[in-house]
């Protein structure tokens, strides 16, 4: 018999984790906190406790909590239409690809609804790209990827995965893909100077993996190297783009652009799924009408929530401010007096803490901590704390979220 579910049911957090626990598949290991709201950077579980959000749901909100611009977009466009699949043409899209090909300087825009489904549109253009335009043999294409990815987690994604987690037990795995080291020219050299390779797919940082730099002037080296060999450059920039690293895209810290660039998450603010892979007519205009689809991708309320999100972070200067509340969070954090801290990475609004968990406290333990101090992040392969709240985070709002992750620190070191 159906059984109508009341919100009566959720008195307390722990009815709502027993609920999940019970009904919900158990693939995440969340922190016992049950959010109910968020404003601004802050969050609010059941019982009205306050939180600094240091996770921003992965870098989906860089604009902040329900941002009143973008609400007030979607409650608008949600009135009117949100949704005619692409069999029709709708008045929303054209204006939003038009907005983001000038915006990121591409010819065209492929929106879509993920970021995973959104590396497998980019891996699928620059399969045919290579077929049509570089005439690598038919199915012998290769995708060259980097070691300590993370791209997604579909059964394509997950063939070409060094993180055990994300990979055993799924296959079996497509083939087609070359492993290299990350932020390592001399390998990536070696691996685009096969004929066959079409495409190199590529974080400019490595978020996933435990917000992992490369060196300077390695991305400048990839446009190099792509460029020579005739390889696209796949350039994900889900999470490290629209503004999280001090830059519009995190590549522009090299003045360096990719063939085909992958957006997602921020690129709704947060308020519904929307992706979009960008490129110019030479690699774009080889998949024809019926090869590639979506029934949600480029839907009138993405749309005009994707021009909505991009238009926030120019107009409130957001990646400037990035820049400017990264380097006093990093500065804080290297002062914090504390032999579990081992490292201190990042760039702009992405950084990450790396700890020593040899006397039995984890990074996870160190998480839980902040969140009963009232301040949100997660941990990250074991060891790693990923801190990255949303861009429109000000200087007193940071110095009191650092006030309270050093506290956490000084009181593990008695």
């Amino acid at each position: 018999m159906l059984q109508k579910v009341s919100e009566n049911l959720i008195e307390s957090s722990q009815d709502a984790i027993n609920l999940e626990d019970k009904f919900g598949a158990h693939n995440y290991k969340p922190l016992p906190v049950v959010l109910t709201k968020g404003e601004g950077i802050f969050m609010y579980d059941v019982e009205g406790r306050r939180y600094f959000d240091f996770l921003s749901a992965y870098s989906a909100l860089n604009q902040g909590h329900s941002h009143p611009r973008l609400v007030d977009a979607m409650v608008k466009q949600a009135q009117q239409l949100t949704l005619t699949s692409r069999a029709f043409y709708n008045d929303k899209l054209g204006l939003a690809e038009k907005f983001l090909a000038e915006t990121f300087g591409y010819d065209k825009v492929l929106m879509m609804n993920s970021g995973a489904e959104a590396v497998e549109t980019a891996i699928k253009l620059a399969r045919r790209w290579g077929y049509v335009k570089k005439g690598i043999p038919d199915t012998e294409a290769i995708v060259v990827v980097a070691s300590n990815n993370f791209h997604g987690r579909t059964s394509t994604l997950i063939s070409f995965s060094t993180d055990n987690a994300s990979k055993n037990g799924f296959g079996p795995y497509m083939n087609g893909f070359f492993v290299v080291g990350y932020d390592n020219p001399e390998v990536l050299a070696e691996a685009l100077s096969n004929p066959k390779v079409c495409g190199f797919l590529l974080e400019p940082m490595q978020g996933e993996a435990g917000v992992v730099v490369p060196d300077d002037g390695y991305l400048a080296k990839v446009r190099e190297l792509c460029t020579k060999n005739n390889v696209l450059w796949l350039n994900d920039e889900i999470q490290t783009g629209i503004g999280r690293t001090g830059k519009m895209l995190c590549a522009d810290h090299e003045n360096v652009k990719g063939d085909i660039l992958i957006l997602g998450k921020a690129l709704s603010g947060g308020m519904m799924p929307v992706s979009a892979v960008l490129a110019n007519d030479d690699v774009m205009l080889n998949i024809n009408p019926g090869e590639h689809g979506s029934t949600f991708g480029g839907n009138p309320l993405a749309s005009v929530l994707a021009i909505e999100a991009v238009s926030i972070i120019q107009d409130e200067k957001l990646a400037e401010n990035a820049s400017a509340m990264g380097e006093i969070f990093r500065e804080r954090m290297q002062a914090i007096d504390s032999e579990k801290i081992i490292l201190v990475r990042g760039r702009g609004l992405l950084n990450a803490i790396k700890v020593d968990d040899s006397d039995g406290i984890s990074a996870y333990d160190i998480c839980k901590l902040m969140k009963e101090k009232g301040l949100l992040a997660k941990q990250t392969h074991g060891n790693i704390i990923r801190f990255a709240p949303p861009l429109i985070i000000n200087q007193e709002q940071m110095h009191q979220a650092c006030d309270i992750i050093e506290s956490v620190f000084m009181e593990l070191k008695r």
